[in-house]
């Protein structure tokens, strides 16, 4: 099964975090994307310019990069890096996470079987400074009946495990603003509209969390939201 892996950068992240992550996704996955389609949401660091070089050098055209000549958030870099995204099935992955070497080919694996899903996410470890040593595992509920209860007080998807289905994204009208909550605002457009999700319970993310996320999702801003 052809797949696309989706990214998002900015200028915040760390060169090292992202080489990181695109190591435990091209490097070390048992089975490899078919491409990689990373969104430069805004002027990024000379650091983080050079590691997307030295990327592009060693992948040549299956790692396309995108450039916002703005910040525009989340929402905005999905729906633009979707549109140049070529397969039905798009992988998301966060640019400072380490995806686990068995993740995608559980996830294809899982999808070949259940023709019927349009998304399918995976349990996280959280960790802040080494992955070995996690701080906490975030499991989502596993069956379709049991996210539609829980997707009604609470995000019942770990966005950086997702793979979904390209036009049923599409169809429920795609990533919208919608700021810190971009994804759970897709989930609950595309469960109201029929799309069939599920949880593998196994992690497949180790998810970088720690002070500087508390940082980015805290203050009278989150609150609002």
């Amino acid at each position: 099964m052809n797949f696309s892996v989706l990214m998002s950068i900015y200028y915040k992240e760390k060169a090292e975090y992202f080489d990181r992550a695109m190591q435990s996704i091209w490097d070390e996955q048992t089975v490899k994307p078919n491409e990689i389609v990373l969104v430069e949401d805004g002027k990024l660091t000379d650091e983080l310019y050079d590691s997307i070089h030295r990327w592009k050098g060693e992948l040549g055209d299956m790692f396309r990069t995108i450039r916002l000549e703005k910040n525009a958030g989340l929402g905005e870099a999905f729906r633009k890096g979707m549109e140049q995204c070529s397969f039905e099935w798009i992988a998301r992955m966060d640019s400072d996470d380490i995806a686990l070497p068995n993740r995608f080919e559980m996830q294809m694996e899982y999808l070949n079987e259940h023709s019927d899903l349009d998304v399918l996410g995976a349990a996280i470890a959280e960790f802040s400074d080494e992955a070995t040593s996690p701080s906490g595992y975030r499991n989502p509920p596993r069956i379709h009946s049991e996210i539609l209860k829980f997707a009604k007080y609470r995000n019942p998807m770990n966005h950086m495990t997702v793979v979904f289905r390209k036009s049923s994204v599409i169809a429920a009208g795609g990533y919208l603003p919608m700021i810190f909550f971009e994804d759970y605002y897709l989930w609950i457009r595309m469960i109201l509209g029929g799309s069939k999700f599920y949880n593998i319970q196994d992690t497949l993310v180790n998810a970088r969390a720690g002070y500087g996320q508390l940082e980015r999702r805290s203050g009278l801003g989150y609150m609002r939201a």
